[in-house]
């Protein structure tokens, strides 16, 4: 009998060079995502958990793809435990990382548009059961330590298939699985059967339930980011998987087939398309980001070089590929509201007016479709906190004073709670994009009484900031007479937060705390804000004035 070889013929090195290239452009494409891992649009997606799930697949992937060349050296024990182990903690790491999208659009929405007044939150009892405390967990651990057990129990269920079926070992096992016949029927045999079918359990529960539902949950939100888009893609693509590997396997037809594309393969199609959705889509959209801020900037560039040179009347339109501009009056927040004919609808004083005089178009805009309410919910914070400043606490030296001390002692607080809501790493659910330099100058200020009043809480990890902390609700009818900032806050849901909320911090005040400590911050996110909501916000609102102006005409005919 000839010794069994490797099937190194040209469909083999075809096979292993098509591997190859694609792992290398893979890993190219991890490496550009990961280097830009701080760009907001990025953090939001959690790159740790997805990339997690690539390793795993794609190991999968490159095992399957490359198994024409192997399989006749390969045992079928080692197939079965790739299959078993691989591919399903793959896909239940690609369920844990595709299900942030519903979680953070629910949460942006119940955070930064809500329609109603949040409920007011009692102190909650600390649970006392096990079930308890694991409703009291915030949604990412929940759903980690969910798919943590399925993966538990996964790799428990093959390791128990493996010693109890006697296809694999005829020495122990269940009497009755062994198999009979010739090498090659005993081949055949081992390489199908019930053992195989808990492989492809979860994904045939992602394609066929899990996409679905979460489908079905989103199907009023239309983000920018792309990811309800991604969703369906993923889903699709998976469909046909498990059943075209059940074809494969078991009808007899399919052997001629099997020959140079082995039955696991259909799955690797999926695998494939769904390694192209997690790397390469977010590729595209950070590259599609960096298009418009340039043409952003370029516009506004353009715009005051128009302006200096002293245009007449109204500026000149700028035409860019992707936004429309004109001093012509177009205004993004109402038909009524209109700025001034010398205004470009994208420099920094249309977005400041749009903050000043309606920002609620825009606050829900961002956290609908952008999911990033918390930059236009901090600069509202911080916009309402220094308008309430009184002018004692506005002199540096009236600081100092020990008569409105205590007036400043109200205002520090204030400035307290944004500083928990939006910008501490270890309280804010949602935190907001700074540079180290702007963050530490406000740790400096803030860091230590927030831990005096908050308590100290487990630090939110920078790749995955949404990973901590279930969290609170806005409302601009909340605001109160003696700092309105309070207004769009987060209200309090743990009982460390109830009841830091309702204390105030009686420390010592640091000296460098004044009436600009939020000055560079604030800055920051507005220019965050103005290179990347802010052109997808107006160019939303230019479609939809566009489309009601064509309805109009259309009903007047």
């Amino acid at each position: 009998m000839d010794k069994p070889k490797a099937n190194l013929d040209a469909v083999g090195i075809f096979w292993i060079v098509f591997c190859l290239s694609w792992t290398i452009i893979l890993c190219c494409g991890m490496i550009f995502l990961w280097r830009r891992r701080h760009m907001p649009m990025l953090k939001i997606r959690g790159l740790g958990i997805s990339f997690t799930a690539i390793l795993f697949l794609h190991m999968y992937w490159g095992a399957v793809q490359t198994g024409y060349c192997y399989l006749p050296l390969c045992p079928p024990v080692i197939v079965y435990m790739i299959m078993s182990i691989w591919l399903p903690f793959g896909i239940a790491l690609f369920n844990a990382s595709n299900s942030r999208f519903l979680h953070i659009a629910q949460k942006q929405r119940d955070l930064f548009a809500a329609e109603k007044s949040p409920r007011e939150t009692s102190k909650r009892e600390k649970p006392t059961t096990l079930l308890g405390r694991f409703r009291n967990v915030d949604y990412s651990k929940k759903i980690l330590i969910l798919v943590g057990i399925g993966m538990a129990f996964q790799f428990c269920l093959t390791l128990f298939m493996y010693l109890s079926s006697r296809k694999f070992h005829d020495s122990f096992g269940i009497p009755g699985t062994e198999v009979t016949g010739t090498k090659e029927e005993r081949l055949n045999a081992q390489m199908s059967g019930w053992e195989w079918w808990p492989s492809v359990f979860w994904q045939v529960l992602w394609a066929w339930i899990v996409a679905p539902v979460i489908l079905w949950k989103a199907r009023k939100i239309n983000d920018t980011q792309g990811w309800r888009f991604q969703t369906i893609a993923s889903c699709i693509v998976s469909l046909h998987a498990t059943p075209m590997w059940l074809i494969a396997v078991y009808v007899p037809a399919m052997a001629p087939i099997n020959k140079y594309w082995i039955p696991p393969q259909w799955i690797a199609i999926s695998v494939m398309m769904l390694e192209i959705l997690t790397v390469f889509f977010p590729i595209w959209e950070v590259l599609r980001h960096q298009t418009l801020r340039q043409e952003t900037l370029e516009s506004i560039a353009q715009w005051e070089a128009n302006k200096k040179g002293g245009a007449g009347g109204a500026a000149r339109s700028v035409i860019t590929g992707s936004t429309t501009m004109a001093g012509s009056g177009f205004t993004v927040f109402s038909k009524d509201s209109k700025l001034s004919a010398q205004e470009s609808i994208l420099t920094m004083s249309a977005l400041e007016h749009v903050l000043e005089r309606n920002p609620e178009p825009l606050q829900k805009f961002s956290a609908l479709r952008d999911f990033s309410g918390e930059n236009i919910a901090f600069l509202r914070a911080v916009a309402e906190w220094k308008s309430s400043l009184p002018a004692s606490v506005r002199d540096p030296e009236g600081i100092k004073d020990g008569s409105i001390r205590e007036l400043v002692r109200e205002r520090f607080n204030s400035a307290l709670r944004i500083y928990t809501n939006f910008v501490s790493s270890r309280d804010a659910e949602f935190q907001i994009n700074l540079s180290s330099a702007d963050l530490k100058k406000l740790e400096d200020v803030f860091e230590t009484s927030a831990r005096i009043l908050y308590g100290d809480k487990q630090e939110v990890d920078p790749a995955t900031p949404f990973d901590m902390f279930a969290g609170p609700s806005i409302h601009p009818d909340n605001a109160s007479s003696n700092g309105s900032e309070i207004g769009i806050m987060m209200q309090p849901k743990t009982d460390t937060e109830v009841i830091g909320d309702k204390a105030l911090y009686w420390g010592e005040i640091p000296d460098s705390f004044d009436e600009n400590i939020f000055n560079d911050s604030e800055a920051s996110i507005k220019y965050l804000v103005l290179t990347n909501t802010w052109p997808k916000f107006v160019k939303d609102r230019r479609l939809s004035l566009d489309s009601e102006g064509r309805l109009e005409a259309g009903n007047a005919l």
